[in-house]
């Protein structure tokens, strides 16, 4: 599984701590962390919590990624801006729990997560706690355990909502303000890796956009 770190401004001083959290726990499980940034808090590409939504969905549905872990202050105005574009299922998680209970129960593909509120001293150890529980088993199981049949056909009618509700990435980003999408999408990294998008035209899109 490829998995993508994006943090936006605000916190952006935590991505090296965020990253270095994510890859002890997950590259001994076989996945690969891809950082998309910011790095820093002095970044020259400044990414709000609006812009970490449309990077997320191109990441995602280009399927250049797998996954995304991303956060804000609180985690809900990046996971807000997640979910408002298709082919992209963001939940919140503050604790391991949350994070567990998402991954069986919804399903999702990308995770914010409050990288502000209540962040101090074991603020680390917590993110790898979250990473542990979110991908320590295979997602959608359901839980409890006997819940699995109907959560998982709720996920599917999630899904059926979420298809009809939505029009094509393709549509939309060219609707959106062009220096907002610039932003957002203007990393060395996601150009590097654009060849790989296994949907051509959403590829072509954001060519044309940059």
């Amino acid at each position: 599984m490829k998995i993508a770190l994006i943090n936006e401004n605000s916190q952006a001083a935590k991505n090296a701590v965020i990253e270095k959290a994510l890859r002890k726990v997950v590259e001994p499980m076989g996945h690969e962390v891809l950082n998309f940034g910011m790095y820093t808090a002095e970044d020259e590409r400044q990414l709000t919590y609006v812009q970490i939504g449309i990077l997320a969905a191109v990441l995602l549905n280009g399927g250049i990624v797998d996954y995304v872990i991303t956060g804000c202050g609180t985690g809900i105005g990046a996971m807000l801006a997640c979910n408002s574009f298709p082919g992209v299922i963001c939940g919140h998680a503050e604790d391991a729990l949350d994070a567990y209970t998402f991954a069986q129960i919804n399903d999702g593909n990308a995770l914010a997560i409050p990288f502000a509120k209540g962040y101090g001293w074991g603020g680390d150890l917590n993110l790898e706690y979250i990473f542990e529980k979110l991908f320590s088993e295979p997602s959608g199981q359901g839980y409890p355990r006997e819940r699995a049949v109907p959560e998982q056909r709720n996920k599917r009618i999630l899904d059926g909502v979420r298809k009809t509700a939505f029009r094509p990435l393709t549509e939309i980003l060219p609707e959106l303000d062009r220096e907002l999408v610039r932003g957002a999408l203007g990393g060395e990294l996601l150009k590097s890796l654009l060849s790989s998008c296994k949907d051509r035209a959403l590829a072509q899109t954001v060519l044309s956009l940059l």
